[in-house]
């Protein structure tokens, strides 16, 4: 199954830069909906979020998600004919130049995953989930994970990106000083 957006919609290109940051970042929808055009610093390849409790955190974006960005940017929200004035420094906005909503998001990744033909529940959380537990997969540190994810305790972390225990046992083997098939540390499930 492949997710295909259509590029040649208004809305396509705004759905494919919003899920994008979503999977990039690791962001929350809240974050998402949020974001403004102040907080994007693309020379820099990172963007600045405030998260829950009103906390700054800075994330850094790849070149996808910019080059998606500016593909909405230039095609869409630049030049957004029914922009409203008290949403204009928000990123991502509805046909109706207005702020989405936290629901509209949901709808829209839950109508893609459908089209896609993904049964599962799927949800802008589904990609926060899935940027962790890539990162941590592909050994990121752990710590680093908790500071672009926001969470203020390194056990809701651990917990938010469970990995499965084949994945443990490889690790353990690659790094640990008994590792390599010398000694089994971990029991088989």
């Amino acid at each position: 199954m492949t997710l295909e957006i259509d590029h040649s919609t208004v809305e396509g290109l705004r759905n494919r830069a919003m899920l994008e940051f979503l999977y990039a970042c690791g962001m929350r929808v809240s974050e998402l909906i949020n974001l403004r055009l102040n907080q994007l610093f693309f020379e820099a390849d990172f963007i600045r979020v405030i998260g829950k409790g009103n906390k700054e955190r800075l994330i850094p974006i790849g070149a996808s998600a910019i080059k998606h960005w500016g593909f909405y940017w230039e095609h869409v929200r630049k030049e957004h004919p029914k922009v409203q004035p008290e949403h204009a420094e928000f990123c991502f906005l509805g046909r109706r130049g207005k702020q989405l909503s936290r629901n509209m998001v949901f709808m829209i990744i839950r109508d893609l995953a459908k089209a896609a033909g993904i049964e599962q529940r799927v949800g802008p959380h589904t990609l926060r989930h899935s940027f962790a537990t890539h990162l941590l997969e592909g050994g990121a540190d752990l710590r680093a994970v908790q500071e672009m994810l926001g969470h203020s305790s390194i056990t809701t972390t651990e917990l938010y990106t469970h990995l499965d225990v084949g994945h443990l046992r490889d690790v353990m083997e690659r790094f640990h000083p008994l590792g390599e098939g010398k000694v089994s540390c971990i029991p088989d499930f």
